[in-house]
């Protein structure tokens, strides 16, 4: 295998001998490394195969954003908990799922506890996965010195759920992309930021409009139903919950379908994490 890009000391980007672009990682693995050079395969801790058309650079632009010890730990979990052999495979799942363990933790750390909306309509809509989701952060904990509260699990069933939506409409796939361009550019304007596409914040919003938008389409958003969570949310986030007001009238416009208000207030929740990360 020769390297293509260098991310970091433990992720690069490379082409293998059947021709296809892999995500690599390892302790060490970038450090002097530059592209063209061989790389040394014992070297490598973890391979990742993008599918489904991902964007192999954008996949390891969030990986190398992530401690190599919490993605280690996701995996464990991952096989601990037996997950089928298609989910582990998914690096785009594995991604996700070790970003949002190293956010929750850092939040821990500083004492930030978040109340997940939602968590009746997950339980009870996709209950398989909120099941998976609880021994999953129970593997987590498992290896962690302080532990993660039991609503991460909300997010966590989110993540499995969101891995086995897809959608083969490629007309949808244009307007969605045409969409998102339209919904950072309202953030922008609410908050008065200049957002680059390419940043990991904004990869990650542009995670969950993706399977948003597959929800939509195979109406399946969350339960609509007024809560104190959402109230919380708008108290807490008055600003990101006035532009996710905005943002789902545009939705609505573009895509002929409203957002139910727990969709709404966890939309919120992800346009005040791209606001502070510019912050």
């Amino acid at each position: 295998m020769k390297v293509l890009r260098v991310f970091n000391n433990n992720v690069v980007l490379a082409r293998d001998d059947g021709g296809r672009d892999v995500i690599l990682t390892g302790r060490g693995l970038g450090y002097q490394a530059r592209p063209g050079r061989e790389i040394d395969p014992v070297a490598v801790q973890r391979t990742f195969v993008p599918v489904d058309g991902r964007d192999p650079d954008h996949l390891a632009e969030l990986l190398a954003g992530i401690p190599p010890e919490h993605i280690q730990l996701v995996g464990e979990a991952l096989v601990q908990v037996g997950l089928d052999e298609s989910v582990l495979r998914n690096p785009a799942l594995l991604i996700a799922l070790a970003d949002h363990v190293s956010f929750a933790v850092r939040r821990l750390e500083h004492g930030l506890a978040i109340e997940y909306p939602l968590r009746g309509e997950v339980k009870n809509l996709y209950g398989r996965e909120y099941g998976q989701a609880l021994a999953l952060l129970a593997a987590v904990n498992n290896r962690l010195d302080h532990q993660l509260p039991e609503g991460e699990a909300v997010a966590l069933a989110l993540h499995l759920v969101n891995a086995g939506f897809v959608t083969g409409d490629l007309s949808y796939t244009y307007t969605m992309t045409a969409v998102i361009s339209q919904l950072i550019e309202v953030i922008e304007q609410t908050f008065d930021l200049h957002l680059d596409d390419d940043s990991v914040s904004i990869g990650r919003f542009i995670t969950h409009l993706r399977y948003l938008f597959v929800r939509i389409q195979q109406h399946q958003q969350l339960v609509d139903q007024t809560s104190v969570i959402s109230t919380a949310i708008q108290e807490s986030f008055p600003r990101a919950a006035q532009c996710a007001e905005r943002l789902s009238g545009i939705l609505e416009l573009r895509l002929g379908a409203p957002l139910t208000t727990d969709e709404i207030s966890y939309l919120a929740l992800h346009v005040a994490r791209v606001a502070a990360d510019q912050n």
